[in-house]
Formats: structure tokens, sequence, C-alpha cells
């Protein structure tokens, strides 16, 4: 029987199931409707907002429910169609949610899940939607991070002895801390202590584990104690774009040497794989990516050259992804070697890093991992709700309902309307 669309839905009854570590409840439904959810502490709460819904038959099943999980069960109708329920927890939850449209078996339903955060190891949870397939198959980006040097080679040396092995690692493990903290991205340590690491093996890890991006952060130095500045590096096919990148480029390649590896090694690939990243688009990528960081980072401090430049790197060779180095700055200078080790100053550099990236994604995700979903568009099928299409793109109805201009009666939506998601 079809329900008007000036009617409000109705819960019909409800359906729940406890497992060890999890408690799901499903709402079964005249309509599809559009709710928002949300968690509350001290006490442990998990409330529910209904929009121009109304309570048919009494929650009895919930009041009566597994009481290890529940201590207390509360709803109401708000504001004539509006309905609000509480779950009083017994112990700390992460709720997760989807709304379903009919199957052969059941109408329209709204399934809950209640995971125990106590639980260890803690369980993963995948939601199913109604076409059968995981809404969390998409994958996260990889950033692998590469702090320079380490080991017995402590890379430069600044006039109060500062060594850039520990700067550089310093700043790495508060951009991974940034990194892992952002939705849809996570962080790859090359060197995540004071070892050695050659360089042909930094790039051997960042392959390995299938890194969408490679950041070389350094802090070097230079004859001349008056250069300052952070600078941004590509690799080059031909020369160095300057006297000081032809220098440091050189500074770096010899981090093997010091480090008591041979670095005569023959690439016989090297002159293809450099035509195939030319051509790929890798290098105008990483060139990309290269402004995006240098113009964030141009923002808390001076910037050696205004504009990306090009160096011989040998850790930036033959990866297949953008890559880039980053030198945060001179520690041959005394100024610039005394922001370097302070720890503020440190987390500012890593923010610009971070926000280069996430400019750099927001434009150019991979395909198959969630940055990309949240970047595309949804063209609205027969059947669509705005809660519905949330819930797959892992945003909200509110950012979407702002994002397209959409009036309170936004999930009344048109077959065909190409609706933009947004970035949560």
């Amino acid at each position: 029987m079809g329900v008007s669309a000036a009617e409000p839905a109705q819960i019909l009854g409800v359906r729940l199931w406890s497992a060890p570590d999890n408690t799901r409840i499903v709402f079964d439904l005249t309509a599809p409707i559009e709710y928002s959810m949300f968690r509350l502490s001290d006490p442990d709460r998990v409330v529910i907002d209904f929009s121009d819904t109304l309570l048919k038959n009494p929650l009895d099943q919930l009041r009566n429910g597994p009481g290890n999980y529940f201590s207390r069960v509360r709803y109401a109708k708000r504001n004539k169609t509006d309905f609000r329920l509480v779950l009083d927890m017994s112990k700390p939850v992460t709720p997760n949610s989807v709304l379903l449209r009919p199957n052969d078996r059941y109408g329209y339903r709204l399934v809950l899940d209640l995971v125990d955060r106590t639980a260890t190891p803690p369980p993963e949870t995948r939601l199913i939607a109604e076409d059968g397939k995981q809404l969390n198959d998409l994958r996260d980006v990889v950033i692998a991070i590469d702090a320079g040097h380490g080991g017995e080679d402590p890379g430069a040396t600044g006039p109060r002895k500062t060594q850039e092995k520990d700067i550089v690692l310093a700043i790495s493990k508060r951009l991974q801390d940034m990194i892992d903290k952002e939705p849809g991205m996570k962080a790859s340590m090359i060197r995540s202590d004071d070892y050695f690491v050659p360089l042909k093996k930094r790039r051997q890890l960042a392959r390995e584990r299938k890194a969408d991006m490679f950041i070389s952060i350094h802090a070097d130095a230079y004859r001349k104690s008056r250069v300052r500045g952070s600078s941004v590096f590509v690799l080059s096919e031909k020369g160095a774009s300057s006297e000081v990148a032809r220098m440091l480029a050189e500074s770096e390649n010899a981090t093997d040497i010091i480090g008591g590896v041979n670095l005569e090694e023959k690439d016989d690939v090297l002159a293809s794989v450099l035509l195939d990243l030319t051509q790929s688009g890798t290098i105008g990528a990483s060139l990309d990516l290269g402004q995006r960081v240098l113009g964030n980072l141009g923002t808390i401090g001076d910037v050696h050259k205004g504009f990306v430049e090009h160096a011989n790197f040998v850790v930036l060779k033959a990866l297949g992804i953008p890559s880039v180095l980053v030198e945060t700055g001179f520690i041959s200078n005394r100024t610039e070697e005394k922001k370097l080790k302070d720890p503020g100053y440190q987390r500012r550099v890593a923010g610009a890093i971070l926000a280069g990236v996430q400019s750099y994604f927001s434009e150019h995700a991979p395909p198959g991992t969630l940055l990309a979903v949240r970047n595309v568009k949804h063209v609205v099928k027969h059947g669509d709700t705005l809660n519905e299409i949330a819930v797959k793109y892992r945003t909200s109805p509110a950012a979407i309902r702002k994002m397209n201009q959409l009036n309170n009666n936004g999930d009344l939506l048109h077959v065909g309307r190409v609706l933009r998601i947004p970035r949560t």
C-alpha cells in the first residue's frame, strides 16, 4: 500500500539482535525517512531524531531488550510529527546506521548497529547496502612520509649542533598524526625512529605499501649561512633548476655513501621509466602537489624561491606516484635552526604540508578511495532519499542540503537531478 508524500512515515515496529560485542536494532518503516543520530557521554547515550515520523506501536521489544547494553529506553513525540528515541547505554558504544529500501521480504528499514567500544580488539563494523555491496569497501589514500637521513647518517648539522635527522623525524611524526586523523587518509612512515634506510629501500617501501603519494622531508644546509626559507622539489629529467638545488641534491644523494651503501648501482630502465613518468603525467602531478605544498608553507614562514624547483634527487626516482621533497628550512641558518627546533613551528610546518596534500587530493583522489567518492556527483534515481545518499557517501543530509541549496524538503528529490557531494 502506497504512502502519500504528505503523510508522515510511521515506525511499524522494531527488531533486536544481540551479540557478545554488538547489538543490532532494525526499525520497520512505512516509507523512507530523514533522521539524525548522535552519541552523548557521561552517561553514555545514543539519541536518534526521526523527522516527520510517527510511532504506530510501542517499542516494547526495546524496553525489554538485553540489559547488558541498555539501562533505559526513552522516546516521545516532538513538534507533533517528529519523534526522539534515547537509549541509555550500560557501556560505551559506537553507533552506525543505514537506511535500506524494500526487498522481497521487508519494507523500508532503518538499521542501527551499536558496537561495543570496550571490546578487545575492536570489531570491524561493516554495514550492508540493499544491493549487497559493502559500504566500507572504499580504501584510504596512503601517504608515504620519508623522514630524511637517520642512524649513522645525521644529515646536516646546524650552528647549535642540531641534527637534521632529529628535526625531520619530529616533523614527520607530527604530519603522521595529522594525516591519520583525516577521514580517508592514512600515513605510512618510511623511517619511524633513528635508524638508517638506504635511498633505494625508501622507494621500495613506498611501493610495497601501495602508497598514493610520497613526501620526503628534509632540513638541509648551505655554505652561505644567510640562505634561508623552505623549498619544494620535484624530480628533474635534465638538470637542477638552480645552483642551490644542485648542491642540495648532491648532498641528499650522498646519504647512501654515508650510510655505508654503494651508490654505484645501475638502473638499466631509468631512462624508459622517466619517459613513462612524463607521458603519464606523474611529474606534472608532482609539480601540482609541490605548488600546493609550497603555497601553504609560504603562509607560515619564508620560502627560498616562489616556485617549485627541480633536481635529480635519487629518492624521487621511478616511484610512479606524485612525489616531492620538502626542505623545511636551512638548518645552517641560525634563525631557522631555532625555529625548526620549536615544537609549535614543527606543527605549523606539518599542518602546511597537510593542507597542500588535502588540496591536491580534493581534485585528484585515486579511484576506489573514500576521498574519490566524496568528490563525485550523484544522479538521483527513483526511490532515492537524501538520507540514503548521505549514508552512501559518508556525509550528512544537512551538508548535502547546504552544498546544493536544498530547502527543508530536500529529500523530495527529482529523478535525474545531479547533486554535488560535499567532503566531510
